[in-house]
Parts: C-alpha cells; structure tokens; sequence
C-alpha cells in the first residue's frame, strides 16, 4: 500500500506538470494568433466614421458573391490599418475589395480578414512609394513595398492589394 500511495503521488504530480505544460504552450500559441473579427456593420461604421469610402461591381456586400465588397469577417486589425493609412497619408480610400469570395487562398487572404483592395488614385500611390521601402516583385510578377510594421502593398495594376499583418501602415 505505501508503495501504491508513492507511485500515485508521482503520477499526480507528473500528471500536474505535464497539464501546466500543456496549458502555456496552448496560453501562448493562442495569445500569437488570436484575431478580432468584425461584422459588416462594425466595420463599416469604423471605416466610414474614417472617412474610408467602398464600391463593388455588384454594389452589394455579400460575403459570398465575388462582385460583392464585404467586409464580413475582417480582423480589427485591418480595419485600423486601413484608418491609420487614411490619416497618415491624407489621401482619400476606396476600398473595391475585402473579404469575399473570389481572392487568392492562403493564411493571410483577403477570405481570413487580413487584405483589403484600394482604388488607386495619384495622392495614395505617391504615398506607398514614397513612405515605404521596395520590396521587389511579388510572385506573380507584381511590384510591392513593405511598410516598417511589414504590412505589404502590392500594386496588382489596377488596384492596390494589402495585406495588413499589423494595424499599422
């Protein structure tokens, strides 16, 4: 019996250490990715509060209609960053695309909240290549520049993608 009572001891505490383990790894891996999504009508109240505008082809906000502008979905973090570039910059913002079907897949996609699209206009596009560093041609042969907050902005020819990894410019 004292034997038993040991061993269950020694379980005990390696059970106990293992769950603290567990618990700070889990603590810190999701303190890492954790994101605030926004609902349409939270964002477009913070973007147009802003001063940011918006225009889709379909004059729609559906998130599952690719000719839709939606922003369904969009981090917090986007939101601001667009606002932080919109004051910082002094120029006007049109978003043309947020977060609907139709945009390339991947982590940092336009469907998980992390990109909008901008309309150029001659104030933002002096803005990005005079403010940010560039940053060479993207895979897909378009030109980008990366901000110091590493937020990049592609210029995909008719529009500007952003990928906003961060709330800064």
């Amino acid at each position: 019996m004292p034997g038993q009572r040991m061993l269950a001891r020694v379980a005990l505490g390696l059970a106990a250490s293992a769950a603290t383990a567990v618990f700070a790894t889990i603590g810190t891996a999701s303190a890492t990715v954790e994101v605030t999504k926004l609902t349409q009508a939270q964002a477009a109240s913070q973007l147009s509060a802003a001063g940011v505008t918006h225009s889709s082809s379909g004059g729609c906000t559906d998130r599952y209609n690719s000719t839709c502008t939606s922003y369904e979905q969009i981090n917090q973090s986007t939101v601001s960053g667009v606002i932080t570039l919109k004051r910082a910059s002094g120029c006007a913002i049109n978003i043309t695309g947020g977060t609907e079907t139709g945009h390339a897949s991947g982590t940092y996609s336009h469907w998980n909240g992390y990109k909008v699209d901008i309309s150029h206009n001659s104030c933002i596009d002096a803005y990005v290549k005079n403010s940010f560093g560039y940053a060479g041609l993207r895979g897909d042969g378009y030109p980008q520049w990366k901000a110091a907050s590493g937020n990049l902005y592609c210029d995909e020819g008719n529009h500007w993608d952003i990928t906003y990894y961060t709330c800064g410019c």
